[in-house]
């Protein structure tokens, strides 16, 4: 009797949440303004992850509520300017619907890519009958001007994202952006710069 040919081995798993490569150096918590840009960053990444929950009309007290809170030792014009921030983020008119009814937040993303298993979650993710809005979001760092100041990393992973999504949704239009929390700002990325990420996470 033969011996049972070998199995085939498994396709590389691809993480784009858990990168293998270091992330761009994050600005210091201890420097000289006593960690408040820090703070800021995580304040506004909480506010925008929990209020689209919530019908629009509650949204402004929740956030007056959540800022007021004494652990965070805001001033009140502090709070005014942190809130008023993340609700033009929330209205931004191209991206608005991104927080709006039928998102989601924290979503597990799967599929197959060439040869590769792509997993990871998604911070933000919206599914209409025309198309598909990713958003990610990265706090804490001095976010770049440009699409072509973004480091790789962040590019090969949304690319990989946006790659599953395609299996997923091969009809559809899929628009990836960043949300750099630090602003906070929305920095749409161009689908040539995420093919080229994509050819290099492949290659």
């Amino acid at each position: 009797m033969a011996p049972a040919p070998d199995e085939p081995s498994p396709p590389r798993p691809l993480a784009p949440s858990r990168p293998e490569e270091d992330e761009p150096a994050v600005r210091s918590p201890f420097g000289a303004d006593d960690g408040r840009k820090f703070q800021r960053g995580r304040l506004v990444h909480r506010l925008l992850q929990s209020l689209p929950d919530l019908p629009e009309d509650k949204r402004k007290a929740a956030a007056a509520r959540f800022l007021a809170r004494p652990a965070w030792e805001l001033s009140v014009k502090q709070q005014v300017e942190i809130a008023g921030e993340v609700s033009a983020v929330l209205a931004d008119s191209a991206w608005g619907a991104i927080f709006g009814a039928g998102s989601r937040a924290e979503v597990p993303v799967v599929g197959m890519v060439g040869e590769r298993v792509i997993s990871g979650q998604v911070d933000r993710l919206l599914v209409t009958e025309a198309e598909v809005l990713i958003v990610d979001f990265k706090t804490n760092r001095p976010p770049p001007k440009t699409q072509g100041e973004v480091a790789p990393l962040y590019l090969r992973q949304m690319a990989a994202y946006r790659a599953a999504l395609a299996c997923i949704y091969p009809n559809r239009k899929i628009r990836c952006a960043l949300l750099w929390t630090d602003i906070p700002r929305l920095m749409p990325l161009d689908a040539a710069l995420l093919d080229d990420a994509l050819s290099g996470l492949l290659g």
